[in-house]
């Protein structure tokens, strides 16, 4: 999968702890308990991952009203927010 098999709006590029860039393919955006998470997926996938794994970050807004994203690594947190990404699927699916 490259990054040019998305369209610009789907590749968000986030800056690591030790300022390496990393583009993100943006597979959703899930409300969950009041807080908003993204599920991101590197364009080019960390060893060890598989083509169907995403990371959770959770979304906030920073002082500028830019978007800050951190990574979440409380497992409860991800469960319930990929539950609620598998329920929107199963729900477009339906409407199809």
């Amino acid at each position: 999968m490259s990054e040019n098999e998305f369209e610009n709006d789907d590749i968000i590029t986030l800056l690591s702890d030790t300022g390496e860039e990393i583009a993100f393919i943006e597979i959703a955006g899930i409300a969950h308990k009041g807080n908003f998470y993204a599920l991101l997926q590197p364009v080019e996938l960390i060893e060890g991952m598989s083509e169907d794994e995403a990371l959770v970050f959770s979304v906030t807004r920073g002082e500028n009203g830019e978007d800050k994203f951190n990574i979440v690594t409380d497992d409860a947190i991800i469960d319930a927010v990929f539950e609620e990404y598998y329920k929107l699927l199963d729900n477009l699916e339906n409407q199809e």
